[in-house]
């Protein structure tokens, strides 16, 4: 059975999580992606979520915790964007 771990401000946060989650072995789904297009029509909030199997919601939650922690390593970030990571 699937779990609600995470609602992601919008599609590219849900993108970028479901890809990072992915590649550390977590399989989740990102559900809401196809009604976004319906805005205007829908309620803006609650519309995405990250949904992981039971097994793997606790470490799939830490892992969003962590990349939602992380800062930028100083001199990773361009001389014209100081502060900013950039992937």
């Amino acid at each position: 059975m699937m779990q609600r771990i995470y609602e992601p401000e919008d599609l590219l946060e849900g993108e970028l999580l479901l890809c990072m989650l992915a590649s550390e072995g977590v399989e989740a789904h990102l559900a809401g992606r196809d009604l976004v297009g319906g805005v205007g029509e829908l309620p803006p909030l609650g519309l995405l979520s990250l949904n992981v199997e039971n097994d793997q919601a606790q470490y799939a939650r830490q892992l969003i915790a962590e990349y939602n922690a992380a800062l930028p390593l100083p001199g990773d970030e361009p001389d014209s964007f100081p502060g900013t990571l950039v992937c």
